[in-house]
């Protein structure tokens, strides 16, 4: 038989093979990979599915993997009825040699992950039980099976369902896709006969640090040596040790560190503790390590968490472990990109939905810094029944527990909690983190989900317990995430319970499917609600998330007056660091106008300033020392940077206002001068090559000819797809002007068109159209397979929602056309929507150039309707926009969540009120503006 190893693989094999020569008792532990490491790394081995796509033949299988994204078997998503997922059973077969060295050691086969009923036969003989329960590290001694210095057969059965009813409904009948397989990595650990077996660490944030230390076959009197290091091994401190172990075979060492560097998200200062087990002749039998950080975890009833002795907000994510070509299968590379951009978004803490991540995904929330609560599988109610769920909890617990990111454990998930293995988690992790039931109000902790805008008499924001919502904002296609989020956050920093929030979800889960032409499958609405694409694009509410979770943030401003004195008051929302550890420069940037082909601001002055004290919680002035002709420029952007490189968030206020910026980009030299006539039912402006004709019937825009160009804007203005009553359209004598009037009653619409000479045309209205409405401006037609993309000054590149305006820059940005319905593609930045702060925008067409030029501050464009989403569950996500095609507007539409109206998630997702009468200005140029 031909096996195929990778070259990775024997250079492994390789450098074993140079330790086989000495006696592993004096040894650290070896890990000898039989598959790969992840979905970057494979090894094949022989396969066989009973059914299904590609079955009834031997083959082979990459491993690590889930077989339906190998191309076997059924795709099941798990709210599918049990009957109807595919039962496939896998056999895979491996053979692997093992070192006449290692006869007489402990050796074990370890699996990090199998889906689901695995059972494991070495040289044809069962390792022990079939485990049962897809997420957990599950490992057989086979020291006594094995063939030294000899070819031996490893043979796996994977039952896709469970026999286990509970485990089926925990899960595999939930609301995410459910695979088949061996997905995570499969070793042997080899120890000596006497070993260290595991270890769980207590180190406080005082320097009391306490391990138990579980020994396995050890003879005599037999001692445990610790000993603190630094990440390059440097000794910390003196060694400590023990020589007596209790019943359990457990050594418990006690030391007191002075001075430690604490963990948290913002310093994530590690440690590792060498461990060594030696005879009473001082002999080492076992070395290992184990990585940890000093830091304590506190949950004070009607108070909050606490980390470090210091309050905490939690800001966090639920996050699956799902990549679209593998499935559960993933990396240590995708762990640290999946971090990093929680990090880049200003998160300090990740939800694992809804089961134990990779082990190489804790390890990167220790490094990098983010607080993690881990959570046993259990989708919703049944949870796991008593006798399966007590060894589940232990392999969850004895894997993590040394995890400073861990901070909190949770016991499943809605209602799939089972009371009777509370008590277990506290058998295996001795600093006793706190313990939740998300959507449940338990331990002095409301974890309710999707709570609305001030919800709860005696409840949640009202209430008395501790809340933290570990699911929240649903962020079904575009809705929730970032819309919505600022009112929510705000009134939750204003209540001394709240504790913070996980948003619904980081990305959305979509697989490729290899029996439908490698489409990307979300299951309808099922599984499109993250920040990222399947393949971590990044989507609206990316930006909107980073500026709210800012933990630096500024006095809201729109823009800098010429009043401004350089000076912004800045809050301190960190948890352990000082602002003036923060590094900030700023720049002063002049636009391009629609004319130049650059869309690049110039940078006009930059400086890097240093900030006050400020501790966290409080707040000061951050003094800019702006040069003396500061309000000459556009526009001030101020970046923020963390103390290890990482950008906090780049702010941006306008300086020029519109209707300065609309008078230098239409002062051009004047062409001819501009004719007027009526002709029957209409009235026409010219000038030059220019036409615009205006219904006497409608008052409305009829045709606009460029030379012999149709230019297709029609049909406008039309005010928030009401129809007033045309009450007067009149040409002005000796002037190339007309001025049109709607009414009906105390409401109007009174527009004026001048055709200047300078070939600019100008649009003045004044309307009053009192109440509340979905959405407030002014409406045209233009066909939408002519539009070809839109260069434009204001904010970017993202479009908003009255709920999700935070995040967006001022700029010059530049977008090509796309249709992409969010969460059903991911050609992002979406085209279609509203964009805010405009200036001026130049729309890409068939026909000719269109250029508009806003003269009023904080106006919106609507560029074309986003298309519903095929499968959308309500209208929530699908708020209403104008009939008309582009769109001037004052006040826009927001969008809900999943669960919410828009409405129901605070005062900026309400609708628009309008009281006074509003007034317009606007410029367009049909044509190339050079």
């Amino acid at each position: 038989m031909n096996i195929f190893f990778p070259k990775s693989f024997l250079v492994l094999v390789a450098s074993l093979l140079l330790l086989f020569g000495q006696k592993l008792s004096a040894q650290e532990t070896i890990q000898h990979y039989l598959s790969g490491t992840g979905m970057d790394q494979t090894v094949d081995w022989e396969f066989y599915l009973s059914e299904g796509r590609k079955s009834g033949e031997w083959t082979t299988i990459p491993v690590p993997s889930q077989w339906e994204l190998e191309g076997f078997g059924q795709y099941d998503y798990g709210h599918v009825e049990l009957e109807e997922k595919g039962h496939e059973v896998g056999t895979y077969r491996h053979s692997f040699n093992v070192p006449g060295d290692w006869e007489g050691e402990m050796v074990e086969i370890v699996f990090e992950g199998s889906m689901t009923d695995t059972e494991v036969k070495i040289n044809g003989e069962l390792a022990g039980p079939i485990h049962q329960g897809s997420f957990y590290r599950f490992k057989y001694d086979i020291s006594d099976l094995l063939d030294y210095d000899s070819e031996n057969q490893l043979e796996v059965k994977v039952s896709k369902m469970s026999s286990n009813l509970s485990i089926n409904l925990a899960e595999r009948r939930a609301d995410y896709w459910v695979f088949g397989g061996i997905f995570r990595p499969v070793y042997l650990q080899v120890k000596p006969e006497e070993y260290i077996e595991r270890v769980a660490i207590d180190a406080g944030a005082d320097g009391n640090l306490t391990a138990h230390v579980f020994a396995g076959n050890t003879e005599g009197d037999r001692k445990i040596q610790g000993q603190i290091k630094t990440l390059d091994g440097t000794n910390q401190g003196s060694p400590f040790s023990v020589g007596q172990a209790d019943d359990d075979n457990k050594f418990i060492l006690e030391t007191s560190f002075q001075d430690p560097e604490l963990w948290s998200p913002e310093w994530p200062n590690l440690y590792t503790l060498e461990l060594t087990l030696t005879d009473n002749a001082g002999e080492t039998l076992h070395k290992v390590e184990e990585r940890f950080g000093f830091r304590t975890v506190e949950l004070k009833p009607q108070d909050g968490f606490y980390i470090n002795g210091e309050k905490i907000m939690f800001r966090g994510i639920n996050r699956h472990s799902f990549w679209p070509e593998s499935g559960r299968t993933t990396s240590k590379d995708l762990s640290i990109k999946d971090v990093n951009m929680m990090k880049d978004m200003n998160m300090n803490a990740v939800r694992m939905s809804h089961y134990p991540p990779d082990k190489h995904f804790l390890e990167v929330c220790d490094s990098l810094g983010l607080y993690v609560i881990d959570e046993l599988a259990g989708w919703q109610e049944p949870a796991y029944d008593t006798e399966i769920g007590r060894p589940l909890v232990k392999s969850m617990v004895t894997r993590d527990v040394n995890h400073p990111s861990v901070v909190i454990w949770a016991n499943g998930n809605e209602r799939g909690h089972n009371m009777d293995l509370v008590d277990d988690y506290y058998l295996y992790d001795i600093q006793k983190r706190p313990l939740i039931h998300p959507i449940q109000i338990f331990r002095d902790v409301d974890n309710n989900h999707y709570r609305p805008f001030g919800y709860g008499m005696g409840s949640f924001y009202n209430g008395y317990e501790v809340f933290l919502p570990t699911e929240f904002l649903h962020g079904l296609y575009d809705g929730g995430h970032g819309a919505g989020l600022d009112d929510h956050w705000n009134l939750m920093l204003s209540k001394p319970l709240s504790a913070g929030m996980f948003l619904w979800d980081l990305i959305d889960q979509g697989i490729v499917r290899t029996d439908l032409d490698n489409i990307i499958d979300t299951d309808g609405n099922h599984a499109a609600d993250g920040i990222l694409g399947p393949y971590r694009e990044i989507g609206g509410s990316y930006s909107t998330v980073k500026e709210i979770w800012s933990p630096v943030s500024f006095t809201d401003r729109d823009f800098l007056p010429e009043t401004f004195e350089g000076k912004l008051l800045m809050n301190n929302h960190f948890s352990f660091t000082n602002l003036e550890q923060i590094n900030f420069e700023w720049q002063l940037v002049d636009f391009p106008g629609p004319e130049d082909d650059s869309a690049n601001p110039i940078s006009r002055q930059s400086r890097k300033i240093n900030a006050p004290s400020v501790e966290p919680g409080l707040s000061d002035y951050l003094n800019l020392n702006l040069p003396n002709n500061w309000a000459q420029h556009d526009a001030l952007y101020l970046k923020a940077t963390d103390p290890h490189g990482r950008e906090i968030f780049t702010w941006s206020w306008p300086i020029t206002l519109p209707e300065k910026m609309a008078e230098n980009i239409v002062s051009a030299s004047n062409v001819n001068k501009p004719t007027s006539e009526e002709r029957n039912q209409q009235i026409i402006l010219e000038n030059d090559n220019l036409s615009v004709k205006f219904s006497k019937t409608t008052g409305l825009i009829e045709e606009i000819r460029n030379g012999q160009d149709i230019i297709s804007l029609t049909e406008g203005p039309i005010l928030n797809d009401q129809n007033f009553p045309l009450e007067s359209i009149e040409l002005t004598e000796g002037e190339q002007v007309v001025k049109v009037n709607w009414e009906d009653g105390r409401d109007y619409l009174r527009a004026t068109w001048t055709l200047q000479q300078n070939g600019w045309l100008k649009f003045n209205y004044d309307v009053s159209q009192r109440g509340t409405h979905d959405f407030f401006g002014l409406s045209f037609n233009y066909p939408e397979e002519k539009i070809n993309g839109m260069k434009w000054l204001g904010k970017g590149p993202f479009r908003v929602w009255k709920n999700r305006l935070k995040g967006q820059q001022i700029g010059v940005w530049e977008k090509e056309y796309n249709n992409t319905i969010t969460g059903e593609g991911w050609d992002y930045p979406e085209f279609k929507g509203y964009h805010s702060d405009m200036y001026w925008a130049e729309i890409d067409t068939d026909e000719q150039p269109i250029t508009i030029v806003f003269s009023n501050p904080g106006m919106y464009l609507h560029m074309l309707t986003p298309e519903p989403a095929v499968d959308k569950v309500n209208d929530n996500t699908d708020p209403p926009f104008p009939k008309g095609d582009i769109s001037l507007m004052h006040g826009i539409s927001p969008i809900g969540t999943k669960f919410r109206r828009a409405d129901e998630h605070g005062p900026q997702g309400q609708k628009n009120i309008m009281y006074r009468t509003l007034h317009g200005q606007f410029y367009f140029k049909f044509g190339s503006s050079q």
